[in-house]
């Protein structure tokens, strides 16, 4: 009887994403970057890329929620709930945005064909910083499961995990 009810965005949300490479290049588990805030999961569960290009997009499918004004960094908010930091390089803060062009704006909607944003690789080595792109759960109370499937080598695009929210 009330079956309209049940129309456009009461459906239920698969808790589980698959996520993808964000990036060609060498997979690593968190505890492998070299950074302590990331490596100590102190801003969450996740992982790192070594990238081999500069173009980087999303790991998996939902919203953009900000965009660092230093475009180092995007968050995004997944189908499933979870909170992800796509964090570009190690100490990039302070380049002030120099080598980064974000492609997204907040509220735009992403999948992992979504090119988020490019950075400048040879830039970055010249400024001395790590490339290593970050993605990081920032809001693991919501995390009920988190696994990676997949490490080393991959392209952009290749599936390398699941997070599932609670």
């Amino acid at each position: 009887m009330f079956d309209f009810l049940k129309g456009k965005g009461n459906e239920e949300k698969d808790p589980k994403v698959i996520l993808t490479s964000p990036v060609n290049g060498k997979v690593i588990p968190i505890e492998e970057v070299e950074d302590p805030v990331f490596s100590q999961k102190m801003m969450g569960d996740g992982f790192g890329v070594d990238p081999s290009d500069g173009d980087v997009y999303a790991p998996g499918s939902g919203k953009v929620v900000s965009v660092f004004p230093t475009q180092h960094a995007v968050g995004l908010e997944m189908d499933n709930g979870v909170e992800v930091l796509v964090h570009i390089g190690i100490d990039t803060v302070e380049l002030e945005g120099g080598p980064f062009d974000t492609l997204v704006k907040e509220g735009d909607t992403v999948t992992s064909e979504t090119k988020i944003s490019t950075v400048d690789l040879a830039g970055l080595k010249e400024a001395g910083k790590k490339e290593t792109v970050i993605v990081v759960f920032t809001n693991m109370d919501q995390v009920d499961d988190y696994s990676l499937d997949t490490t080393g080598d991959t392209t952009r695009g290749t599936e390398i995990g699941t997070v599932t929210s609670k």
